[in-house]
């Protein structure tokens, strides 16, 4: 069964979980046979720029419930952050993903992350799941 490329990529911003100065801008394209997403963060304080690329990996599941991951470019503030993110999307839509992730996160404790972590998740997921309800899969055959 063969998806076709999402026509235009998704766009999510949210609030980081109790920090609300901070936002989570995410980028999904979903592609025929991957899909790739973007997460960087932005401050409410500061002037918007653009985000540098940051840590961007490649992540594929494999038959065991587990996914397998490689750094293609990496910065060390962010690389332990975008292979979970890269690791837990392959293993939720079962295909590879591409993650670029620069998200900064100074002064948020483990647990903030977590939960942020899981946030981008469960939007991302909803977003994928809701596209892939929208349009048929081979042209609407079965």
């Amino acid at each position: 069964m063969e998806q076709s490329p999402s026509p235009k990529p998704i766009e999510l911003v949210f609030p980081v979980p109790k920090h609300p100065h901070l936002r989570c801008h995410v980028r999904l394209s979903i592609l025929a046979k991957c899909a790739t997403v973007y997460v960087t963060t932005s401050d409410l304080d500061m002037p918007s720029s653009q985000a540098p690329l940051g840590s961007f990996v490649y992540a594929l599941p494999d038959r065991q419930e587990n996914a397998i991951s490689t750094a293609l470019s990496t910065s060390v503030p962010n690389i332990d952050y975008a292979t979970r993110l890269a690791k837990i999307l392959a293993r939720k839509f079962n295909q590879p993903v591409y993650v670029g992730c620069s998200i900064n996160l100074a002064g948020v404790t483990v647990e903030e992350e977590m939960e942020g972590l899981r946030e981008i998740v469960d939007k991302v997921v909803t977003a994928w799941a809701q596209t892939r309800q929208s349009r048929p899969v081979d042209g609407g055959q079965t």
